[in-house]
Order: C-alpha cells, then sequence, then structure tokens
C-alpha cells in the first residue's frame, strides 16, 4: 500500500471543508494539486491504479 506523507501544511485548507474528490465526504486536506481529499482515499486510488511489476 502507497503512503503518503501529508504531515506538511501545504496539505491542509484552514478556508474550510471540501467534498473529497474519491469519496464526496467533507475533508479540510488537499492534494499537491490542490483538490480536496483524504489522504487514505488518495492512498487507496494509487494503488488501485498504479501498475505493479509483478502485474506487468
Amino acid at each position: 500500500m502507497s503512503l503518503l506523507d501529508w504531515r506538511s501544511p501545504e496539505h491542509f485548507d484552514h478556508t474550510g471543508d471540501q467534498p473529497c474528490v474519491i469519496c464526496t465526504k467533507p475533508t479540510p486536506l488537499r492534494s499537491e494539486r490542490g483538490k480536496p481529499v483524504h489522504k487514505v482515499c488518495a492512498e487507496e486510488w494509487i494503488d488501485a491504479h498504479t501498475t505493479k511489476e509483478a502485474d506487468r
């Protein structure tokens, strides 16, 4: 499983929650591109959409 390091303050939006682009539940977290997304949702999406060496 992918583990993202979101300890950086850029990943927290103090202006308020917005719906996660994956699960639609509110979150103050933002991706590196500024999209509202929970860290767990982002990690699960990465795992589901990444080709693994064994899968080739």
